[in-house]
């Protein structure tokens, strides 16, 4: 099937790595993948901030760049379930409102377009590490993805998943959030870094880079020995 990505700022400007690896996957499920060089952002940071009115322009412009009717896939639950959550709210009134609605229903994050439209769980990959899974909140609570990620993962061969406690519990990111409220940001980052490295995982795995991002920094900084990878980069060792 045909599909369209988008590539989230995060990943465009800091790992894109990861973006090729999800083609990579996108590809090895039998997808055709196309990718619009004119795409930018969805939309989220301006709406998270504040700033509904630039926030709409944004959106608009996305809503033009991912037109067609393919599937739209992204390696982020979080610019995922702004999209689907949030887009008809924020542009009610529209004359196209039902083409936005239309859009919603084909955008959707990796792991959810991998097992329950692309059917495909097994990719012949090899991680041969102890990990544990983070639970971000917008996969969570805002794409409902929950069997997914840990169903893919189940078939990588060498990976030995433990769950961690308070898995479900927020990681402190929260994009302005880390910025804004620094003291209680870090205080949730160590409590999810202390509950990863006492299931004794060498790596944290998340659908969402900016959570991994958010962890990795206060890792190093407190000279805490895991490492994170997304989700994508593990499916993407075959």
């Amino acid at each position: 099937m045909d599909v369209q990505i988008f590539i989230p700022c995060f990943i465009d400007q800091l790992y894109p790595d990861t973006a090729f690896n999800m083609i990579k996957v996108l590809e090895k499920a039998g997808c055709k993948v196309q990718y619009n060089e004119e795409q930018t952002c969805c939309g989220q940071p301006a709406f998270n901030a504040g700033f509904r009115e630039e926030s709409k322009i944004v959106c608009k412009k996305f809503i033009d760049d991912f037109s067609g009717r393919e599937f739209i896939v992204t390696p982020s639950a979080s610019c995922a379930g702004f999209v689907k959550n949030y887009y008809h709210k924020l542009l009610a009134g529209a004359s196209n409102i039902n083409n936005i609605r239309a859009m919603q229903s084909r955008i959707f994050e990796l792991s959810d377009f991998l097992v329950n439209i692309a059917k495909k769980v097994d990719f012949g990959a090899s991680f041969p590490h102890k990990v544990t899974y983070h639970d971000s909140c917008a996969a969570l609570r805002e794409c409902q993805i929950k069997k997914e990620p840990r169903k893919l993962l189940e078939h990588v061969e060498g990976l030995e998943l433990v769950e961690m406690n308070d898995v479900e519990t927020c990681c402190g990111f929260g994009g302005t959030f880390a910025v804004k409220f620094e003291d209680i940001s870090g205080a949730m980052a160590d409590q999810k870094i202390t509950h990863a490295m006492d299931t004794g995982a060498d790596y944290i795995i998340s659908t969402d880079v900016s959570c991994l991002m958010h962890l990795d920094g206060f890792a190093n900084k407190q000279g805490k020995k895991i490492q994170t990878i997304h989700l994508a980069d593990v499916l993407a060792q075959f």
